[in-house]
């Protein structure tokens, strides 16, 4: 299955920039104890269990410190891994290999930690009897890394729910609140919408059936996120909505609850976990020593 990337022009400014941070005027060790033309050949070794992501990435940052590094791919993004095994060998020149190495994992490591999260939440909605049901990533995502990691999600099989506060309109208990109810919220979202040429989709989060009949007496949003609702109030609040509007499960949300709250029928269920609650695969890029 082809996933969508970043572009080549917002990855490359991530890579400068990162190497930037760890680079600044020099990787003095390397540059003290490596000749400048000496070559190596190194692989990165999985040291855990989970689904890979970040090798795409990775032969990425090896083209920018080395233009004549070559890339043998053996394992691709969203393909299982275990313990010893080697996703790829690297060959290029010895002291761009070490500049690079420490991005390359941090981002691997990372990616393939989401990556792996994301999985195991599709594995449990695979066994559900709802199989439209998406699950959807969040906001909750490490700044200025978000576009990385919500690539892990779609490597996984996820689906990236909006990207930013720029790009969808979410109604939440703090602006019902602070607006002074949710049918005001909705209205005056429609209105700024319309007044600033804007086509945005509109959620709203609704915190009981007494909020749901009230966005369903007024309407005019996308979806409605039924937010930490019981399992039994879930079903009914899905089945009062039917095809109206589109219908969210959010809070409560783990391995253990995901395939019961899919069954409910909700078209969609958002997991902030994915991004936020991930443990790093376990990786290492070792130089195959000439024998």
């Amino acid at each position: 299955m082809s996933v969508e990337q970043p572009s080549n022009d917002k990855l490359l400014e991530f890579i400068k920039a990162a190497l930037h941070e760890d680079v600044q005027d020099g990787d003095h060790t390397s540059l003290a104890t490596i000749p400048p033309d000496a070559r190596n050949t190194a692989k990165l070794l999985v040291k855990d269990t989970g689904v890979l992501a970040g090798a795409d990435l990775a032969k990425l940052v090896f083209k920018h410190v080395d233009p004549t590094s070559t890339f043998e791919e053996f394992i691709t993004d969203g393909t299982p891994i275990n313990f010893g095994d080697i996703a790829f060998h690297v060959e290029c020149n010895a002291q761009a290999l070490l500049k690079a190495e420490r991005l390359v994992l941090n981002t691997m490591q990372r990616m393939s930690g989401i990556a792996t999260m994301t999985d195991r939440f599709m594995v449990e909605l695979e066994a559900s009897t709802n199989k439209n049901v998406k699950l959807l990533d969040t906001r909750k995502t490490t700044p200025l890394l978000r576009f990385l990691e919500k690539w892990a999600v779609r490597i996984a099989g996820g689906t990236n729910y909006r990207d930013g506060l720029y790009d969808w309109i979410m109604i939440k208990d703090n602006h019902v609140d602070a607006c002074g109810g949710i049918q005001k919220a909705i209205l005056r979202a429609n209105e700024y919408l319309k007044d600033n040429n804007k086509d945005l989709n509109i959620t709203v989060e609704v915190r009981n059936l007494v909020e749901l009949y009230e966005v369903l007496e007024v309407g005019q949003v996308t979806r409605i996120m039924l937010d930490n609702f019981e399992l039994a109030i879930l079903r009914e609040a899905v089945e009062i909505v039917g095809d109206k509007f589109q219908t969210e499960a959010s809070g409560g949300v783990n391995l253990f609850t995901v395939r019961e709250i899919a069954d409910t029928g909700v078209d969609y269920i958002s997991v902030g976990a994915l991004t936020h609650s991930f443990e790093s695969l376990d990786m290492s890029l070792k130089v195959v020593k000439d024998t």
